[in-house]
């Protein structure tokens, strides 16, 4: 089946990634209690030989969402089928992936919160009866509907915004399960784990730098590690210690604590320009040229994380840490 991709998901760095995917739950580093529940379910499924229940997967981009759903589709012996939510546009669109599944597939939709209404509306039926129904001539005087019986699927949806999925939809999910950041030491495993998959070595206090400069995501970090490599490699060294973690990283921008420039410029706008808040996310989103989603997604959730800002009825607040930070003096707000 052809693979839906979306257009800002860039196929090469995809591609990059793929050796770096575990394959196996107890290669999966990181989230254990979800570790364990899967654990729990994929054996039933097993054991009865039925298909798992459909899956929710949420959490902020880049913590294995992905990299999970495949783990899954190993674990139960399932071929995967791949799509992203953007990209079914039409209930045809899904009518031609869902009538090729094979009993026991899985289907995996990336970003499902952006599923059209009248796609999700066909999904309804596949999902509780396996059953598809698609009316053919719509508004015509010939217009009848076409039943399709589907062998028995499980279909993973993964998102960063659940509540943006609607409650129809989200109900038909037996399992959801979030994806929680990595610890530091989590992230100093999948370094290690990365650098042998580039057949590269690391010293352990070079692991762990990069790891604190991650934001508590793998993908993140995987992402420099890469990218130290490359500074390493340009000096003509294989081995990365903790010198050179430390002068790439500072080369890139990505301060002691994982911030880059837009998390500055963020909470620098946020207390110079609008005193610490509370402002409206637009607002801010305007003043410093970011797209208000990929703030709300890609930003916020760790300076929320690590408590750099707070989110009010008003908007956005600076915290204290935010200011020793960037130190900058403190002012207290009443609002």
């Amino acid at each position: 089946m052809a693979r839906l991709l979306d257009a800002k998901r860039n196929p090469k760095e995809e591609m990059d990634e793929l050796p770096l995917r575990p394959q196996r739950l107890d290669e999966y580093v990181g989230q254990a209690d979800l570790k364990n529940n899967f654990r729990v379910f994929i054996g039933a499924a097993l054991h009865r030989d039925e298909p798992l229940d459909h899956i929710l997967l949420y959490g902020p981009p880049g913590l294995g969402k992905t990299t999970l759903a495949y783990v899954i589709a190993n674990e139960m012996h399932a071929k995967i089928h791949t799509a992203s939510g953007p990209a079914i546009e039409k209930a045809g669109d899904l009518a031609a992936i869902l009538s090729s599944l094979e009993p026991g597939d899985i289907l995996f939709i990336d970003e499902i919160h952006r599923l059209p209404r009248v796609v999700e509306e066909v999904l309804y039926g596949a999902m509780e009866d396996f059953k598809l129904s698609i009316m053919v001539n719509r508004g015509e005087s010939n217009a009848r509907s076409i039943n399709i019986s589907l062998p028995p699927f499980t279909l993973i949806g993964a998102t960063t915004r659940a509540g943006d999925i609607s409650s129809p939809l989200r109900a038909r999910f037996g399992i959801t399960e979030k994806l929680q950041f990595y610890t530091e030491e989590e992230i100093s495993l999948i370094v290690k784990r990365s650098a042998k998959v580039f057949n590269s070595t690391i010293s352990e206090d070079a692991a762990k730098e990069i790891a604190k400069r991650s934001r508590g995501t793998p993908r993140i970090a995987n992402r420099l590690f890469r990218r130290v490599r490359d500074f390493a490699n340009y000096e003509g060294k294989d081995h990365i210690d903790y010198n050179d973690a430390v002068k790439a990283l500072k080369a890139l921008k990505v301060d002691s604590i994982g911030l880059d420039d837009v998390d500055i410029r963020y909470l620098k706008t946020l207390i110079e320009r609008f005193n610490g808040g509370p402002v409206g996310l637009e607002v801010l989103a305007n003043a410093i040229g970011e797209e208000i989603m990929n703030l709300e997604d890609v930003y916020e959730p760790y300076l929320l994380q690590i408590g750099m800002i707070d989110r009010t009825s008003r908007g956005r607040v600076a915290t204290r840490k935010a200011y020793e930070h960037l130190g900058i003096a403190h002012q207290t707000h009443l609002f």
